[in-house]
């Protein structure tokens, strides 16, 4: 059986709140679980104590026994110092698209031209 330890959602409509549990990685989201380890309030400010709360012995229980955490939870955990924090690569989610390259390009070349007039008046007056 493929364990996970992954977030359950719970609240109403535009109030998520979510379960931290430990489930069969073929169960749906919000279905049947083994154990609820804890929970997780995207609401609450983010240095609020209340906003992520696990139960630490009972994450490395499952942990030990092979259970895989999803990327939000594993980023939690990581958070806590629970795990060791992972290199990520996420290389071309961070690079500006063309249009925002070139207005870039434009707007430094724009900057030159403007940084490169008032030293040849400062160097004409003398």
């Amino acid at each position: 059986m493929a364990m996970k330890i992954r977030l359950a959602r719970g609240g109403s409509k535009k109030r998520p709140f979510y379960r931290i549990v430990a489930t069969d990685s073929r169960m749906p989201r919000d279905g049947r679980f083994i154990e609820k380890l804890g929970t997780y309030n995207p609401l609450l400010p983010k240095d609020s104590e209340d906003r992520v709360k696990m139960n630490m012995e009972r994450v490395q229980h499952w942990l030990d026994h092979g259970a895989q955490p999803t990327d939000r939870i594993s980023r939690m955990l990581e958070a806590a110092g629970a795990i060791p924090k992972k290199e990520r690569a996420n290389l071309k989610k961070g690079t500006p698209g063309k249009k925002a390259q070139e207005r870039a390009e434009e707007k430094a070349a724009k900057a030159a031209e403007a940084a490169a007039a008032p030293a040849a008046e400062a160097a004409s007056e003398e």
